[in-house]
This record gives structure tokens, C-alpha cells and sequence, in this order.
């Protein structure tokens, strides 16, 4: 990432969008209020010292005394955390998740068991019917970079 590069990003549905030019390092928190907000074993997030909203705004949920989560009211995509700290946006929602890729993991004192084992998993070849209903889908995902609205005209009800 170059210092003026913008970096963008969103949530599935496009309904929220942001921005960010600064950003800090990137971390995986294995706290259980991340395990529960983003229903996965750990939450991806990156301090922005900039970070803004560039198209709506997210609904936010008070998780603890001291923190608060930001999310897509429409697609319930998570978005951001936010404490007296910062604001950090949730690495799976920007458009280059690699230029913002986890450098540390924090809060390992919930670190669920498995973690660790997960990339020794075997890994299963799709049969070919599942390449087949696979090739078949239509996303109604937003893209990967800013658009002027969202969805488009022909997609709108």
C-alpha cells in the first residue's frame, strides 16, 4: 500500500461502504466477542486512523462497556469495531483484503483449540457436480470497488 493509496471496502450487499488511507497493523482476535460477531473462530480486523463512511451508514451494537460493533443493517455483513482506541474496519470487508493481511494475533487466551491444526487439514477436490452448480451461480454480491449506486438499475425492485 502506497501512503496516498485509498483503500476501500464494504459490506456484501453495497448498501454501506468506506474508506481509509491510514491504516495500522492488521490482527486476528481470538476474543469471544469476535469469535460471536463474525460467527467464526476469530475476527480479522485493522486499526484505520482515518477510516470513514463513504455510502450509508452501519447499524452499531454496544458488545461490551467498552466497545461497539459496527454492521450492515441490511446484510448483517460485519464491519468495524470501535473503542476509545480507534476504529478498526473488518479485513474480509475490504475490496484488497490482502493489503491490509493480519501481522498479529491478539487476545489468545480464548484461541479455540483447533486453530492452530486448520491449515493441516486435507483438503477435498469438488466433485463435478458441485463444479457444475458452482459455475452456475449468479452473484448478487457487491463488487469489489466503489460504484456510483448500488444495485444496479436493472436489479433494483
Amino acid at each position: 500500500m502506497t501512503p496516498s493509496e485509498t483503500l476501500t471496502g464494504g459490506c456484501q450487499c453495497g448498501a454501506i461502504r468506506f474508506g481509509t488511507k491510514l491504516v495500522g497493523v492488521g490482527s486476528i482476535c481470538h476474543c469471544r466477542m469476535c469469535q460471536k460477531a463474525f460467527g467464526s473462530f476469530f475476527g480479522p480486523l485493522v486499526t484505520t486512523h482515518d477510516g470513514h463512511w463513504t455510502r450509508g451508514q452501519p447499524k452499531w451494537f454496544q458488545s461490551s462497556n467498552a466497545a461497539r460493533r459496527a454492521f450492515c443493517g441490511e446484510c448483517g455483513t460485519p464491519l468495524a469495531y470501535e473503542t476509545r482506541f480507534g476504529l478498526e474496519f473488518a479485513i474480509g470487508a475490504f475490496d484488497e483484503p490482502e493489503k491490509v493481511a493480519p501481522e498479529i494475533q491478539v487476545n489468545t487466551g480464548d484461541k479455540l483449540a483447533f486453530f492452530d491444526r486448520l491449515t493441516a487439514l486435507p483438503l477435498r477436490e469438488n466433485p463435478d457436480e458441485w463444479r457444475e452448480f458452482m459455475a452456475g451461480i449468479h452473484s448478487n454480491q457487491h463488487p469489489d470497488h466503489d460504484t456510483e449506486d448500488w444495485p444496479p438499475r436493472e436489479q433494483q425492485p
